[in-house]
C-alpha cells in the first residue's frame, strides 16, 4: 500500500517550520523530505538535516539530469526536491512530508494528485513581522523583501486543501495532526490495508 504525501506551505515567518518539526516529533514515522538549495546555511542549520546545501552549479547540473521532482527560485536562491527519495519512500508504504513554497507545491500537485496539502497563515501581519524580526536570522531589507511576498504567497491559499491558522502553536500542532490523521484514516487507504479483516468479517457463518 502506496504511503501518503503531506506538502506544507507558507508565507515566510508563519512558523511553518516549527509547527512541521512539532508535527514529526509526535509522529516518528512520517519522514521529512530533505531539500536541495544553493542558499548559505544559517546559524544552527546542518547539511543533510536542514538541507541539502549545494553550490548553483551543482543544483543546475542536478536539474538538468532530471533528478528534481519540482525546482524554483525564492529571493535569489535555488531549491529543489528528490523526486527519486519520495517515489520510492511513498512506494514502499512511508509517510512524507514536504516543506515547500507555493510554486513548489503546484509543480508537486501535478507530479501527486493525491498528495493533502496544507497552508499555514499568520494571525496577522503584525505577528508576521514581529517572527520575522524575533528570529533574528535577517536583516532589515530581506525582512522588508518577505512581508513584500507575503501578499503573493496568501495569493495562492485557495489552491490547498486545508488551512491552518498559526496563532498558538499548540492548537495549530492538533489541527494539522488532525489532518495527517484523517489523510492515513481514509476509506481508500484503510480498505487497502486491512484488506484480510474486512474479507474475514464479510465471510458467511
Amino acid at each position: 500500500m502506496p504511503g501518503n504525501l503531506f506538502v506544507i506551505s507558507a508565507p515566510s515567518g508563519a512558523g511553518k517550520t516549527s509547527l512541521v518539526h512539532a508535527l514529526l516529533n509526535i509522529n516518528p514515522q512520517i519522514s521529512l523530505s530533505i531539500s536541495y538549495t544553493t542558499r548559505p546555511p544559517r546559524p544552527g542549520e546542518h547539511d543533510g538535516r536542514d538541507y541539502h546545501f549545494v553550490t548553483r552549479e551543482i543544483f543546475l547540473a542536478m536539474a538538468k539530469r532530471g533528478e528534481f521532482m519540482e525546482s524554483a527560485e525564492v529571493y535569489g536562491n535555488l531549491y529543489g526536491t528528490s523526486q527519486t527519495w519520495i517515489s520510492q519512500k511513498i512506494a514502499d508504504g512511508g509517510d512524507v512530508l514536504l516543506e515547500i513554497d507555493w510554486q513548489g507545491a503546484a509543480q508537486v500537485r501535478r507530479l501527486f494528485p493525491d498528495c493533502a496539502s496544507i497552508f499555514i497563515l499568520p494571525p496577522s501581519l503584525e505577528a508576521l513581522e514581529q517572527r520575522l524580526k524575533g528570529r533574528g536570522k535577517d536583516n532589515a531589507e530581506v525582512i522588508a523583501k518577505r512581508m513584500a511576498a507575503v501578499r503573493e504567497d496568501v495569493a495562492h491559499v485557495a489552491e490547498f486543501d486545508y488551512v491552518i491558522i498559526n496563532d498558538n502553536l499548540n492548537v495549530a500542532l492538533r489541527e494539522l495532526n488532525a489532518v495527517v490523521l484523517a489523510t492515513q484514516l481514509a476509506c481508500a487507504k484503510q480498505l487497502s490495508r486491512h484488506q484480510a479483516l474486512i474479507n474475514q468479517l464479510q465471510k458467511p457463518e
